[in-house]
């Protein structure tokens, strides 16, 4: 299995379209966010990670995303993936996240130990 995308999102939908395809719709993909009160604050992003099994490949693995801030682990999830070869899943990943300061984090996305596809996220400033 192979990560095709890793992104910072509000919103995942699914729909039919003629045949036998679905898209993925995605709303407010983003790398960035303004906090919405002053710090400390949790911030909770939603990341969706969308998968392809390939035709001979296993159909059973491990997600895992480890988020860091300034090379310390802050938060991790692994999730158990089940996609059937030759079609594509995604996942979708929570990780609630303390800030005492503004900054960023980075979501190291990975299968069964495998290469890592790094996204990052800011947390910014209220606007005044």
């Amino acid at each position: 299995m192979q990560i095709v995308a890793a992104l910072f999102m509000d919103e995942i939908n699914l729909r039919q379209v003629p045949g036998p395809s679905t898209r993925i719709d995605l709303t407010g993909v983003q790398f960035s966010a303004v906090a919405p009160t002053p710090l400390p604050l949790v911030w909770a992003p939603h990341l969706v990670v969308i998968v392809r099994c390939g035709h001979d490949e296993p159909a059973n693995a491990a997600l895992e995303v480890v988020y860091y801030r300034d090379g310390e682990q802050i938060a991790r999830n692994v999730q158990a993936l089940q996609i059937e070869p030759g079609k594509f899943g995604y996942r979708l990943v929570r990780a609630e996240m303390e800030f005492s300061e503004y900054g960023t984090v980075e979501a190291h996305c990975r299968i069964d130990l495998g290469p890592e596809t790094i996204v990052p996220y800011t947390l910014l400033a209220p606007v005044e």
